[in-house]
């Protein structure tokens, strides 16, 4: 089943007695299981009639018992397992007999990132719950998603604006609901999303002062660039988080380079790439500040950073060594 089929057969009140809800994009899983829940009890029964728990640390008996308990006050109870993928393989197996004989009372949601189709649990459930996975929204996709968030809120948006909102802020998508937020509120009663609104609202958000750190870097603007760092430790931005906008950053700069070596036009170079012609310009200049080797150790230079800063490397002190080397040209 499709995420976009279960999301309609949910709205049609057809709630699966058991979901498995799984893949990439937390933030669409999360979604997901949060409309479940809403759509199979009341909320205001949610104490009585709830039942939360986490793969990593659940008995497969506690989760069976609860989903044999009878609805309080209600027709319909609810489990929710979270992080399924990692539950026990003694957990699994006395999930198992559930699975294929479920109460019709109790609607059991199971979210994580991956399924193991070797595992006979994973078979079973594919036979008898819904099972559904939330893939990575790809670059072309996120302006769909932005006008899916703002229709929520009653609003439209520009789509110059989405674009600008996409390239500002990424493919993150929690990021991006909350500032879709944050720009119905700014544009108020006109309701109608602008540029001039991304420009006033998505530039005090972290994601933005990220995208500026790319920028700077790819002007090899050393001064500004330190000073966006700073900005972004203050505030609290992981470094993981960091590198991802730069890697996607530098991944852009790589194929306009690979492009313009090959003298591909303007128009082909922001369709195959995704820049926005508002950017483009700037994007092209950047680019032609690297060379392709220069690009290709760079990369090795970010994924030595990330893995550094997760084994006991100083976070600052390794961002600031990387932003040092890429606008003083060390990784020639």
């Amino acid at each position: 089943m499709t995420a976009q089929e279960f999301e309609t057969s949910i709205q049609k009140g057809k709630i699966p007695v058991i979901s498995y809800l799984y893949g990439e994009e937390s933030f669409l899983v999360d979604r997901a299981a949060n409309m479940l829940l809403d759509r199979s009890i009341d909320p205001s029964l949610k104490d009585f009639n709830l039942n939360v728990f986490y793969g990593n640390e659940s008995k497969g008996m506690d989760i069976v018992d609860a989903a044999l308990t009878l609805p309080m006050f209600s027709d319909r109870r609810a489990v929710l397992v979270k992080r399924a993928e990692a539950l026990k393989a003694e957990a699994l197996d006395v999930m198992l007999g559930y699975i294929q004989n479920p109460a019709e009372t109790t609607c059991l949601i199971l979210t994580g990132t991956k399924i193991d189709q070797r595992k006979k649990f994973f078979l079973e459930l594919k036979k008898h719950s819904a099972l559904v996975e939330f893939k990575r929204l790809y670059d072309n996709k996120l302006n769909g998603f932005i006008q899916g968030e703002i229709a929520i809120h009653g609003g439209t948006i520009e789509p110059a604006a989405a674009d600008l909102l996409t390239f500002f802020i990424g493919n993150n998508l929690q990021e991006l609901s909350s500032q879709v937020e944050k720009l119905v509120a700014y544009a108020g009663e006109r309701k109608r999303v602008c540029i001039d609104d991304v420009r006033a609202v998505a530039s005090s958000s972290k994601a933005f002062t990220a995208f500026e750190l790319a920028r700077y870097l790819g002007v090899r603007d050393l001064q500004n660039a330190l000073r966006c760092l700073d900005t972004l430790f203050l505030n609290g931005e992981e470094t993981f988080q960091m590198i991802g906008a730069l890697s996607r950053h530098f991944r852009q700069l790589w194929r306009i380079r690979e492009m313009l070596d090959r003298k591909a036009p303007q128009a082909e170079i922001s369709k195959e790439v995704g820049i926005i012609p508002f950017f483009l310009g700037e994007m092209m200049q950047q680019a032609r500040n690297f060379d392709r080797n220069e690009l290709r150790r760079l990369f090795t230079e970010l994924y030595q950073c990330d893995v550094a800063s997760k084994t006991g490397g100083h976070p600052y002190t390794l961002m600031h060594a990387l932003v040092v080397m890429i606008c003083s040209g060390g990784v020639r």
